[in-house]
């Protein structure tokens, strides 16, 4: 899920090419000349320089805490003062920003202005100003948004052909079938291409619909295809309206992790009947081999789905319709880190609001480099992509005040709940209750 231009978009893409550049290097095994190295370091950090000066010339909302003021308004707008006790007014580029005391709920403040600005040229915000105390924003209508140009219908369509090969490419690639050779045999690959690009696309449509029942204009899913690895770097929709209110953004950005979980662990489970479970000591001659312990939930759908017969192993060769599953787990779980414009990002700012989201955000990173550092080296390669292109936070809704009640708070401590279910390793003393051998006895 995102909203930012198309130009933001091509910065972020030159700051990751150094890293793809010798990812896929690695990945066909040629040496890089030593000197090579930091001059693609150093195109790193130019890339990244000119993303933080982009983001800065192009931020369409007004945000008090971080934009110079210009001189203050002389008076308050009078449509302001039956609910807003107004204790100053200033002006930040195009905008006014009134901050005082709300003569009520947020939520009943918001309503009320955006009744009365309807039709004008002028769009009401509610936000949180750098004390945390609620502000009124004012702005031309037209700048609350920030819309990209809309590509043409042509382009999700081409994306979902072209990702539909490369992930066909791929599953025919992990089932040992070279299509270059054999092309015949293209469908020894789409069992995994089909359910992977089902999974990512209940994903995206869930957050589709939920953009579309509060009313706001969203793109359909773009799938990017990639020519190597998994075949793809997932989907993504492009939301052309900023969500009204937090229970908006929270049910956009919920609904699409759990739609895909929805897929993701039927084909986890169904797949599981059709996998191998081997000794550890015989494993490493088998390409997809992955621990059942390395994740409690995939440990609890492998017992239920296979039973006894991992006590025999630790280590199951996944069939591809269950390594399609166990990616979409995967693909949930990093969409669900509570950073920037993941999902769980959205999730958390609609939780704790922007200030301390931002907290929880940094933890996040710090906690996800450390899991690559220390637990599974594959999770860099992600972490450097989280890091990069989807850090950076997005436009807050309109009213980003009201708070979300009792029951999203629940599903969105659920959703963070599922993360570490996907990505924490079951602990050593569930081994034995769970039925499993212990890869470390």
């Amino acid at each position: 899920m995102g909203n930012r231009s198309s130009h933001s978009r091509l910065a972020h893409l030159l700051c990751l090419l150094p890293v793809l550049v010798i990812l896929v290097l690695t990945l066909f095994e040629v040496q890089l000349p030593l000197l090579l190295v930091p001059v693609l370091m150093l195109l790193c950090c130019l890339a990244m320089a000119y993303v933080m000066a982009d983001a800065c010339a192009h931020d369409h909302r007004p945000v008090p805490d971080r934009v110079p003021e210009s001189p203050p308004a002389p008076d308050a707008p009078e449509a302001m003062t039956d609910v807003v006790r107004v204790e100053h007014v200033r002006r930040v580029g195009d905008a006014t920003v009134l901050e005082g005391e709300l003569l009520g709920e947020p939520g009943e403040v918001y309503e009320t202005l955006k009744r009365r600005y309807e039709g004008s040229g002028t769009v009401p915000l509610l936000q949180e100003g750098a004390d945390g105390r609620p502000v009124v924003v004012l702005v031309p209508r037209g700048t609350e948004s920030g819309d990209a140009a809309a590509p043409g219908p042509w382009v999700p369509v081409l994306l979902l052909v072209a990702t539909l090969a490369t992930t066909t490419w791929a599953g025919a690639a992990h089932a040992g079938v070279d299509l270059l050779r054999e092309p015949g045999r293209f469908a020894a690959g789409l069992p995994y291409a089909l359910a992977l690009l089902l999974i990512l696309g209940v994903h995206e449509s869930g957050h589709y619909l939920a953009a579309r029942a509060h009313g706001m204009r969203v793109s359909p899913p773009y799938f990017i295809p990639v020519p190597f690895g998994l075949g793809t770097f997932g989907a993504f929709i492009q939301l052309r309206s900023p969500a009204e209110n937090r229970r908006a953004l929270f049910d956009v950005a919920a609904a699409g992790p759990l739609a895909g979980l929805a897929v993701a662990v039927p084909a986890l489970w169904i797949g599981l009947h059709y996998s191998s479970v081997v000794p550890a000591q015989g494993a490493g001659g088998h390409a997809g081999g992955v621990n059942v312990g390395s994740s409690v939930l995939l440990a609890v759908v492998a017992k239920l789905s296979v039973g006894d017969v991992l006590a025999q192993g630790h280590v199951l060769v996944l069939h591809p319709i269950a390594f399609a599953g166990w990616l979409g787990l995967l693909i949930t779980a990093l969409n669900l880190v509570p950073i920037g414009q993941l999902d769980g990002g959205h999730v958390a700012d609609a939780m704790f609001g922007r200030r301390r989201g931002a907290a929880v955000a940094t933890a996040a990173v710090v906690a996800l480099f450390g899991l690559g550092l220390f637990v599974w080296t594959g999770l860099l390669g992600w972490a450097l992509l989280v890091f990069f292109i989807a850090g950076a936070k997005g436009l807050p809704p309109l009213d980003d005040v009201s708070r979300l009640g009792a029951g999203r708070r629940a599903l969105g401590w659920l959703t963070f709940a599922l993360l570490v279910l996907i990505l924490v390793p079951v602990p050593h003393r569930l081994y034995s209750p769970l039925g499993l051998h212990c890869p470390y006895l």
